[in-house]
């Protein structure tokens, strides 16, 4: 049944303080919204009861890529078109709006960009994009940068004529001499791995199917180890050893991680001595090493698998660097010799902190590079491994971002890092550790101009319920009246420890200049305070997560930067379920809400182990075969828990093609929020059904969906130009 639509006209005050042209952009006449058939599915564990009435709208890949679609498959491909034909006739007058945005986004994009050269083994590689073209051409010069270019690699070419191109690696030979490459075409990140000849040009006949993006060269570069995906649930599965010139059929399968709770993969270390198998769990790791001059030897345990250990190596000389969380909540960094890798071997080079994550290491011939993380930002340690003598970057900003960036030899003093703020575009560095010298090689390009000064950035701390401090950074342009008039968006991601970083983003740009303020918020769930602030927001501390999304949304009212009249939240993949949480606990607190790609049919589909990351995830969110979970994960589901009730304006979007949050749960999400809701407010949904979790690929192409999301806040404030 369609709902008559109403917005309150409010007033927007922009940034340079001078009032911006206010218009309703919302027809006064739309279609009826569609209404999705019911069919209720009995959904029955622990002798409690769920009725489903869109358990119907999943598909499965088989259907969905038939040639012919069968009545099901049709009446879902149907139903998901007829949403997008509503979302259409909804934002029609904003087509100009996005048009605009996109062509704006676009236009501060330098379109024949260059990446900073590195060098690698003899070649110095970079990659570039041309004018008109939407995808990398990957390049190299044997040598020094005033050698002539060799295109290896040219995205372009192997894209032409697809609906989505998606490139999963590149990875070289030791002898420099052929290129193994992984290609998606349908965005289910399942990818055909094959080889190309870098001295004839020819690609190979021979092809690796149903496999993951990477891989590794054995020294002899002739043999490639790879992944294959269990063809089911897409789980990585097995790793085979491919030698060229042989039949695929006859490939060797020298591991099997049968434990569906593992990710595995298979790649080789910097020192280009070990081929490494990795297993990774929520709460475990495990490592299989193989010598790397001996490709048909046997791979060897790095130290016995425990229950709950995670740990990453990284080979140095003669011996092994380990970061470990074994008794060390925000891990520490360990050492031992490559004879003996097993933990009762191990000694400790920097011990654990309670205030202080230990992130990362980069390891050179005379320095360790460490990254760590404290109150939500990022240092960069350096110490000389014969002197011991260490010393930490200095930023010169209270909120940033600060990266280790590509570093592929040992056999040098010069660090190659990275650095960004919310206000300053994202810098490519190279550092000598010796002389404590910067040099800047690449400053990103904003085409059109950006003047940082004309932008405030600030880092601030919400008090939650349980009296935790939240740290959030934000960012607006000067002159933004902190009158609570102001539109303010909130973006939040909060699970698997990722931490969403205060990058510069010449996109955002768009909602800045037009009187926005953009907060990020570094919610429980993420790593930015440390490893117990991940611990603190998963599993049965997961409404941690919701609350300090909240909170972080009252504090913001509270202190005038915005209102709930013009305040709009954010968030994809498990950040849509963030949404979709906060949605039904608080939509009072919200004008508008952008869900993408939202994981919200929570029981569902951690009950279901065919799908992809069901079963690794057991231990980010519980397994509702245990009754604890199941009703604690019930309490929060947001496709579970819609309500009678009013509900701010929301724009949903997702990918028919998604292997990591299904098209079906936004699109029973949305059919249950159209049904129950008791609001006049928009309900929309935008599927990609060319694309995936990722959305569009290219360039470009994929900030038409961002000026989609742009337009429909803007839409929601009157804001039309």
């Amino acid at each position: 049944m369609y709902k008559s639509i109403y917005l309150l006209a409010v007033l927007f005050v922009a940034a340079c303080n001078s009032p911006s042209k206010k218009v309703s952009m919302i027809p006064e006449k739309l279609p009826n919204a569609p209404i999705a058939e019911k069919k209720d599915s009995v959904l029955t564990i622990h002798e409690h009861t769920r009725t489903d009435p869109y358990f119907w709208m999943r598909l499965t890949d088989a259907q969905k890529n038939a040639e012919q679609a069968d009545e099901q498959t049709q009446k879902v491909l149907d139903y998901l078109n007829a949403e997008n034909k509503y979302t259409k006739s909804v934002l029609i007058n904003t087509e100009p709006l996005q048009e605009k945005l996109f062509d704006e986004i676009v236009g501060r994009i330098k379109k024949d960009d260059e990446s900073v050269p590195y060098f690698s083994n003899g070649y110095w590689y970079y990659s570039r994009f041309e004018k008109g073209k939407e995808y990398r051409i990957h390049c190299r010069k044997k040598g020094t940068l005033d050698a002539e270019e060799e295109v290896f690699f040219d995205e372009n070419e192997r894209a032409e004529g697809q609906s989505y191109y998606g490139l999963g690696s590149l990875s070289i030979s030791k002898d420099n001499k052929m290129l193994a490459f992984g290609e998606d075409f349908v965005s289910r990140r399942i990818y055909t791995i094959r080889f190309k000849n870098l001295e004839t040009g020819e690609i190979l006949a021979e092809e690796l199917s149903n496999a993951q993006a990477g891989g590794a060269w054995a020294n002899d570069n002739q043999t490639y180890f790879y992944t294959s995906k269990n063809e089911v649930s897409l789980l990585s599965e097995k790793i085979w050893r491919h030698k060229l010139g042989t039949e695929v059929s006859k490939d060797v399968m020298v591991y099997h991680e049968k434990d569906p709770s593992f990710y595995i993969g298979v790649s080789k270390t910097k020192s280009d001595k070990y081929i490494v198998i990795d297993e990774d769990a929520t709460l475990v790791s495990d490592y299989w090493i193989l010598d790397a001059d001996n490709p048909t030897g046997e791979f060897k345990q790095f130290t016995p698998r425990g229950t709950k250990h995670q740990y990453y190596i990284e080979h140095f000389d003669d011996k092994w660097f380990i970061t470990t969380n074994h008794e060390a909540t925000n891990f520490r960094l360990m050492e031992t010799p490559v004879t003996a890798t097993e933990m009762s071997n191990w000694k400790e080079v920097i011990p654990h902190r309670e205030d202080v994550l230990l992130d990362e290491i980069e390891v050179f011939n005379g320095h360790l590079v460490v990254s760590e993380r404290k109150d939500a930002l990022t240092h960069l340690r350096i110490i000389n491994q014969k002197t011991k003598e260490e010393h930490y970057l200095d930023f010169g900003e209270d909120v940033y971002v600060a990266y280790i960036s590509t570093n592929p030899e040992f056999n040098t003093s010069s660090l190659r890092f990275g650095y960004s703020s919310m206000t300053t575009p994202t810098s490519t560095i190279d550092y000598d550790m010796d002389a404590k010298v910067k040099v800047v090689k690449k400053i990103q390009e904003v085409i059109g101009g950006h003047n940082p000064d004309e932008y405030v950035t600030e880092r601030l701390w919400a008090t939650a319920r349980d009296g935790k401090k939240v740290p959030m950074s934000v960012v607006y342009k000067k002159g933004v009246a902190k009158d609570g008039k102001a539109p303010l968006l909130l973006y939040a991601y909060g699970s698997y420890g990722s931490t969403m970083d205060p990058w510069f983003s010449s996109t955002r740009l768009s909602l800045l200049d037009r009187g926005f303020v953009y907060v990020l918020a570094h919610i429980r769930g993420s790593q930015a305070m440390g490893r117990h602030w991940y611990d603190d927001g998963k599993m049965l501390n997961k409404m941690n997560t919701f609350n300090d999304y909240i909170d972080c949304s009252k504090y913001l009212i509270d202190n005038n930067y915005t209102s709930p009249e013009h305040l709009y939240a954010m968030g994809g993949s498990a950040g849509g379920l963030l949404m979709g949480a906060v949605a039904n606990m608080a939509p009072e607190l919200y004008n508008g809400m952008v869900a993408a790609v939202p994981f919200v049919d929570v029981v569902s589909t951690m009950l279901d182990e065919t799908i992809p990351l069901t079963t690794n995830e057991f231990d980010e969110w519980g397994n509702p075969k245990n009754k604890e979970y199941y009703d604690y994960m019930l309490s929060y589901s947001p496709y579970d828990n819609v309500a009678a009730k009013a509900y701010p304006n929301m724009l949903i979007t997702t990918g028919l093609f998604d292997s990591q949050v299904q098209y079906w749960e936004p699109a029973k999400w949305l059919a249950k929020l159209r049904d129950q809701k008791t609001d006049d407010n928009i309900l929309i949904m935008h599927t990609n059904m060319e694309a995936g979790h990722g959305g569009a690929s290219g360039r470009f192409k994929r900030y038409r969906e961002t000026a989609l999301d742009y337009a429909f806040m803007l839409m929601l404030e009157g804001i039309d130009e």
